[in-house]
C-alpha cells in the first residue's frame, strides 16, 4: 500500500493538541485523544512527537511565536528614538496589545498561560518557556534597555496572569500606566 502524503499532518496534530488543552486542559492530552481529535492514525502521532512532552514544546513553541510576532509587529510601528529612549506609544501599544490577547482571544491566552505555566512541572517546557521571554526582551530592547525590556516583560507577565486567575475584566488604561512607568 502507498503511503499517503500528507504535508499538513504535523501541523493538524499540533492544532488538535490546542484544541483538547483548551477543553480538557494537559491532563486530557494524551497521544490517543490527540490522535483521534485530528483525525489520524495513532501511529501518526507518535512519529511526529516521540512524546507528549514533544508535543506540548511544539505547541508552546507556537504560542510563542504567535504572542511574539503581535508584540514585534506592534513595536515596528512605534519606531524608537534611541535605544534608551523608547517613545511614548510603547506602552500604549503593548497595552493594546496585550488588551487583544486577553479580551479577543481569551480562551486562547488561557490556554497559552497553562502551556506557559506547565514548564513549572514539565522541565522540557522551560527552555521553550524561556524563549518566549527572550523574544519579547529583545523586541523590546530596540526600544529600551535590556534590563527595563525584562521589567517591562514580568509586569506583562503579571498583568496577564492576575487578568486570567482572577477573572477581571483586563484594565487597558492600568496596563499602559504601569508599562509608562517602568519605560520612566
Amino acid at each position: 500500500m502507498a503511503r499517503r502524503y500528507d504535508p499538513e499532518r504535523r501541523q493538524r496534530i499540533i492544532d488538535a493538541a490546542f484544541r483538547i488543552v483548551g477543553r480538557d486542559g494537559i491532563a486530557g492530552l494524551s497521544h490517543r485523544t490527540v490522535a483521534a481529535e485530528a483525525d489520524v492514525p495513532l501511529g501518526s502521532t507518535t512519529y511526529h512527537f516521540a512524546s507528549l512532552d514533544e508535543l506540548l514544546i511544539a505547541a508552546l513553541r507556537q504560542a510563542n511565536e504567535n504572542f511574539a510576532t503581535a508584540v514585534r509587529g506592534t513595536l515596528e510601528s512605534t519606531a524608537p528614538t534611541a535605544p534608551t529612549a523608547p517613545g511614548p506609544g510603547v506602552a500604549a501599544e503593548l497595552a493594546r496589545v496585550m488588551g487583544h490577547w486577553l479580551t479577543g482571544e481569551r480562551a486562547r491566552a488561557e490556554l497559552e498561560c497553562e502551556l506557559y505555566l506547565a514548564a513549572l512541572r514539565r522541565p522540557a517546557l522551560r527552555p521553550v518557556a524561556a524563549e518566549w521571554t527572550q523574544w519579547v526582551v529583545d523586541a523590546l530592547s530596540r526600544h529600551t534597555d535590556a534590563v527595563t525590556a525584562r521589567a517591562l516583560v514580568a509586569m506583562m507577565d503579571g498583568i496577564c496572569l492576575q487578568v486570567l486567575l482572577t477573572d477581571t475584566a483586563y484594565d487597558e488604561e492600568y496596563a499602559r500606566e504601569m508599562l509608562a512607568r517602568i519605560l520612566g
